[in-house]
């Protein structure tokens, strides 16, 4: 039986991958030694979407040879190293794009996050694993009115390894005191579901365009539960549920049965 919902954040509920994209892509162009388009860093980026922010960083600081140019900024930013300096460099226009609140109002994912009210009328545990800091989180949360919404949120912060690791979803899985086997977890990026499988969850993958081609190309799931078309969502999470339960040799759930009946009436409506 399914009986928490685990949801990631960035690309999930809401597109800050796209923002944080940008931030790096900006970040980039100052320190790059030729000329290169915010578009052609923005692609790249699609290669390291979900991974911790250093592990981003000394990828693309490689990618674009920019470690002489961020050495020099060491002072600056007062930090030891060119992939600190980068990431203060990036974290700047981070928070200039964010400044204006209703830029994350505009790009959060409407079919993701009423997955996430449906789940929560029907009483499911919730939980929220992202890579991202706590500091970025609760502000993310704020402006989207989910504070309060989920019964543990873990970041960053709280974990010495980051996804694809399973440690953040295990340790969600702990605090929501629900076995991971009974856990479904709703994902966007190929790490962040290599985290999910390696946890011993259920998984339902809905892509964005930075990983649409990345999941299906490493095929870590059953094409079912690769969702592209966000009207297909509700369909998908009612099979996968069904499926799970007779697997495991029960009936579905009344909490379980409702979530998705009210997923499909919100749809509809």
């Amino acid at each position: 039986m399914i009986r928490a919902v685990i949801f990631d954040l960035d690309g999930t509920l809401v597109q800050t991958e796209k923002l944080k994209a940008l931030s790096y892509a900006r970040a980039v162009i100052e320190l790059c030694p030729f000329d290169i388009s915010e578009a052609q860093v923005m692609e790249a980026f699609q290669e390291v979407v979900g991974r911790s922010r250093n592990e981003v960083a000394i990828w693309l600081m490689e990618r674009f040879s920019l470690e002489k140019r961020a050495q020099e900024r060491l002072a600056e930013f007062g930090v030891e190293t060119p992939w600190q300096a980068f990431i203060q460099l990036r974290l700047r226009y981070y928070e200039e794009i964010l400044t204006d609140p209703k830029i994350l109002r505009t790009n959060q994912w409407p079919h993701n996050v009423t997955l996430l009210q449906k789940a929560r009328q029907a009483k499911c545990k919730l939980g929220l694993a992202t890579m991202s800091y706590c500091q970025q989180v609760q502000r993310v949360l704020n402006v989207l009115g989910l504070e309060g919404v989920f019964d543990f949120i873990a970041s960053r912060d709280d974990v010495e390894h980051s996804k694809p690791h399973p440690e953040i979803y295990q340790l969600v899985a702990i605090e929501l005191g629900v076995p991971p086997a009974e856990c479904l977890v709703i994902e966007d990026s190929p790490s962040g579901v290599k985290a999910a499988l390696a946890a011993g969850m259920a998984c339902i993958a809905v892509t964005t365009p930075f990983t649409r081609k990345p999941i299906h190309q490493e095929q870590l799931l059953d094409e079912r539960w690769v969702v592209d078309d966000p009207e297909r969502l509700p369909k998908v999470v009612g099979q996968l549920i069904a499926e799970h339960n007779q697997r495991v040799g029960v009936e579905s759930l009344g909490m379980e049965t409702k979530m998705v009946e009210q997923i499909k009436a919100s749809q509809e409506s």
